[in-house]
Formats: C-alpha cells, structure tokens, sequence
C-alpha cells in the first residue's frame, strides 16, 4: 500500500517532496473545446505526473497567462492534443514554484530549490535543438498543481520578486531578450523600433534596449501606454492612433495603397524628428505581421534590421523587396530562446536591471476568467494566477508555508 497522501488540497503544501497520487489541475479536453470559459475546467483527480531521468517535478506556486493557452483550448489554429497524444492537455508556458522531485540524471537542482521555467522544451535533450514549447505543445504545463520540465528548463527564481511577478515574465521577456541580444544583436547607440511597446513582449524590448545603451522608439495606442514605455526607459513614443492609415491591407485598390503608402512616408518623418536627422531606425522589433511587416521594411535604415518572433495579424507577408535589397537590409527570424540566452537574461532579472510589468493578478479560482479576458482583449501586458501560493506578495518557501500554517487565502 502506497504511502503517498491521495490528494493535498489546492491552497495547502505536502511536506516538502512528498508527492500526491492526485491532483487539481484546469484541464482542456477536445469535447469542450471553445472559449476560455469553456474549455478550461477544473479537475481535482488528475494524476500526477511520473518523470524520466532528465526531468523535474515543480511544484508551482504561481503560473503566467500567454495565449498559447487560449489558442490550446480553442483546438486552433491546431489540436495540440493531437501532437502529444493524450486526451487532455494543461496550458501554462510560464511559472514559478518549488522542486519536489528530480529525475537521478538531473545534476544541478535539488528538493526544495526555488526556481522560474522557461519553455523551451527539447525533443532529443544533448542530441538536437529542436524544441517544441512546453505547456503547449506538451501537455504537462503550469495551471496545476504539479508540473513537469526538463531539468534544463529550470533557471533561479529572482528573489526579490514574489511568486506571481517570477511567473509573469518568461515567455515573453526570453523571446525579446533572444530577439534583440542573440538574434539582431543591439550595439550601444542603435535606434530600435518597437511594435507594441507597452505589451507583452514590448515592455521587455524597450528595457533591453535602454539596458544595452540603444535607444528604444515604442509605438504604443494611448498616453497611459506612453507613459509606461517612457517609465521602462523609452527615447521616446508614437501613438500608433495619430496615424490612422498605417495598417497595411491585403487587396487594396490602387488608391487605397498610394493613401497607406503616404501614412507610411508620414510615420517615416515622425521618427526623423524624434531622431533630429533623416535618418530610419537600424533595428525594428516586429511580431504584428501583415498590418506592420511591410511598413517595417521600409522604416529600417541601409543595412538595417527587421527581427520577427510571430505575426498576430496574420502570416502572409506582402512588401516591397526593392526596399530590402537596395538598401541591403536583413529579415531574422527569432524563435522563444534556448536554455543558456533564457539563463543569461534571467541573469538581468536577478540584478535588478530588467523588471517584469504586472498588469494584474489573479487567484487560482479566476484562471478560466484570466483568459477569457485575455480572449477579448481587456488584459494587457504581463498576467500570472496564484496556484500553490495561498496569497500574493510571498516571496519564498518559508513564507509560504508560514502563511498557509496561519490560515491566509482559502
């Protein structure tokens, strides 16, 4: 008979290392598939997960919001359920918690290490670079009580930030950190400019732009977002809102085009004037795709720089090559990050130097609702839940488990 409690309910702690049979867990399966409020279900008998040699058991004390988990419980723009080939999945590419068990080939964590993930989950760790994104498209990610990494997936927990601003950040401070550092490689002295400044990926890149002595220009869509980008060290901002033409769209007639095209030349001078001098920027920050792509291309300097992670807009990219090849530009591709640029830039989040940007938190009951609103876009920025964490504001182990003894949350 097995010595292992059967559940430990959510807001309590096994002792540290002892895991449970079960546990609760916000559980995606394809015949709810739909809008958050649908799809994402709490289940409190999910087993917990066994691990292999090379992997971790975390206890997670809070887990960060990103789309992918909408898009997951959406069942498009694919099944993620297909491609890891179980018939449930957990969302959540970001978290901060506590191991609880280590695999007997895991060397560098013990029981008991606080710890951040990042997502770069390896498919042949030590044979290939190829990675899928884990709690995504793994199925075993951060909005339960227990999760499963890769022992390379674990980087130190910031220790002056508490459970749910350690949460908030990875996925997306990595992805800029591996955009702008390891990808379009900022000197001292670049202009960059940023797409969404005071969003998700934007608050990270203007800050690694000020932190590498650059000057960041955060295109943003109001003065509360303005503000912010200039608090995070922005040169200076555009409130995309002033330019009324500038999304591109496919199939525009003649007309139509030779308008955008002079919105365009008109967002051009804006940042000639920010700059003093006729001059582009030499590195663009794009992740919008359709409606900015084509206006990134021609904003870049000669021998400038577009660096993309994604296209919310859409992927089917129209622009003028002529604006690329005679000015001997360069499109880069950027993907998350790997183990050592993830660990690098958590290295900036420890000393001080880069921040995360919490625009709200909610509890381990407001999951579901954390992404609903995120799927109607009345969120912004960097999102994290309490899961293990009876409470927002703790910073480490200890005080958790002081806080739980004297009845704080549930």
């Amino acid at each position: 008979m097995s010595d292992r409690p059967k559940h430990v309910p959510v807001g309590k702690l096994p002792e540290l290392g002892v895991v449970p049979e079960t546990m609760s867990a916000y559980v995606i399966r394809p015949e709810r598939f739909g809008e958050p409020k649908k799809s994402f279900v709490r289940e409190d008998d999910v087993p917990v997960w066994d691990i292999g040699p090379d992997e971790v058991l975390v206890q997670v004390m809070a887990a960060g919001v990103n789309y992918n988990g909408i898009w997951a419980g959406l069942g498009k723009p694919v099944n993620v359920l297909k491609g890891h080939g179980l018939d449930y999945h957990i969302a959540g590419s970001d978290a901060s918690g506590v191991v609880w068990k280590v695999g007997e080939l895991v060397r560098n964590w013990k029981v008991g290490d606080e710890v951040v993930l990042h997502c770069n989950h390896l498919l042949e760790p030590g044979v290939s670079d190829l990675q899928t994104i884990w709690g995504y498209e793994t199925p075993d990610g951060s909005f339960a009580q227990f999760c499963r990494v890769q022992g390379q997936q674990l980087l130190p927990k910031p220790k002056h930030l508490s459970w749910e601003e350690a949460a908030s950040y990875g996925l997306t401070y990595f992805t800029a950190h591996r955009m702008l550092v390891d990808r379009a490689r900022v000197e001292p002295g670049n202009d960059v400019l940023i797409w969404g400044g005071a969003g998700g990926l934007g608050v990270f890149a203007t800050q690694l732009v000020a932190v590498m002595g650059g000057r960041a220009i955060s295109v943003v869509s109001s003065e509360e977002k303005a503000q912010l980008a200039k608090d995070l060290g922005a040169f200076a901002t555009i409130n995309r809102k002033d330019f009324h033409n500038i999304a591109y769209k496919p199939g525009m007639t003649p007309e139509e085009e030779k308008a955008w095209f002079a919105e365009v030349k008109n967002f051009g001078k804006k940042i000639w004037d920010i700059l003093g001098e006729k001059k582009g920027v030499e590195i663009v920050f794009e992740h919008v795709g359709q409606q900015t792509f084509p206006t990134s291309v021609f904003l870049a300097e000669k021998y400038g720089k577009v660096v993309i992670c994604g296209a919310t807009t859409g992927y089917d990219l129209n622009f003028d090559v002529r604006h690329l090849w005679m000015r001997q530009k360069q499109i880069i591709g950027s993907h998350f990050a790997d183990a050592d640029s993830a660990r690098r830039a958590n290295r900036l989040v420890q000393q001080g130097k880069i921040r995360p940007v919490m625009t709200r938190f909610f509890t381990w009951d407001e999951i579901p609702t954390a992404h609903q609103l995120m799927y109607e876009n009345k969120i912004h920025g960097t999102v994290s839940c309490l899961v293990g964490a009876p409470v927002p504001g703790l910073k480490n182990y200890e005080e958790t488990v002081r806080a739980i003894n004297a009845g704080a949350g549930r």
